[in-house]
């Protein structure tokens, strides 16, 4: 456990109703995440790892527990409050880019900025900046249709830190890019945390993606939490698992 950590959930409990029966995702689950972490959730399908994520995100609440974000406990707050406090500290990264195909690059990113009171020669500037970060400005006036895979995931990363957020949260942002596009992705990714100092969490189900992050995030089946390590200790188990 991390002396002064950034995200502290403490006994969060998630359950789902389908088909009138009722499924716990997340089983009072204990976790802290420190500030400024590259962190890799891995685990098999249904251990909990994008319900998780959303927990973080402010998109879901727990039915039991507390979701605190630097001391700020968002399991607390309603509706409006948690849309205002992603709008300002979280971006969003997924596997399916969720761009808008008649927007080009440049209005995809500005979307965010829309929710402040930025005028639109600041939201325009902003947007520039963040596809620049991303080696795309020269692809400003593309859309979608018009961009490989992986650049429409830049683009969707532009957008993710348009506002300068705190935390970044990519759920599978390298499950539909070819090995290539994947790596110039995690590569952003690690720039991001490294010189922008971003807190970053990724579910991924790559080993290659994970060992891009800092530490390693076990998520069980039934939704506990197995260990965390950071990426040498994964690595070198990796190895050991691999000439055994």
């Amino acid at each position: 456990m991390t002396t002064n950590p950034m995200i502290r959930l403490r006994r969060v409990t998630k359950r789902y109703t389908r088909g009138g029966e009722t499924l716990t995702v997340l089983d009072k689950l204990d976790l802290e995440m420190e500030q400024g972490g590259f962190y890799a959730l891995m685990g098999p399908s249904g251990s909990g790892k994008t319900t998780l994520l959303n927990l973080i995100g402010g998109l879901d609440k727990s039915d039991e527990g507390s979701v605190q974000i630097e001391g700020e406990d968002i399991s607390a707050m309603d509706g409006a409050e948690l849309a205002a406090w992603r709008a300002e500290n979280v971006g969003f990264v997924f596997q399916g880019f969720n761009l808008i195909p008649v927007l080009t690059a440049q209005e995809n990113v500005e979307l965010p900025l829309l929710l402040t009171k930025l005028s639109r020669a600041e939201r325009r500037q902003h947007a520039q900046t963040a596809l620049e970060l991303v080696d795309l400005a020269d692809r400003r006036g593309h859309r979608p249709s018009q961009l490989s895979g992986g650049q429409e995931q830049r683009v969707a990363i532009a957008r993710a830190i348009v506002t300068d957020p705190k935390l970044i949260l990519a759920d599978e942002p390298t499950g539909d890019l070819d090995r290539k596009s994947a790596d110039d992705v995690l590569a952003l990714l690690q720039r991001l945390n490294r010189e922008y100092k971003k807190t970053i969490l990724m579910v991924t189900h790559d080993v290659e993606a994970a060992r891009r992050a800092r530490s390693i995030v076990h998520m069980e089946k039934g939704g506990t939490l197995g260990q965390i390590e950071t990426v040498e200790d994964f690595t070198t188990a990796s190895a050991a698992r691999a000439r055994h």
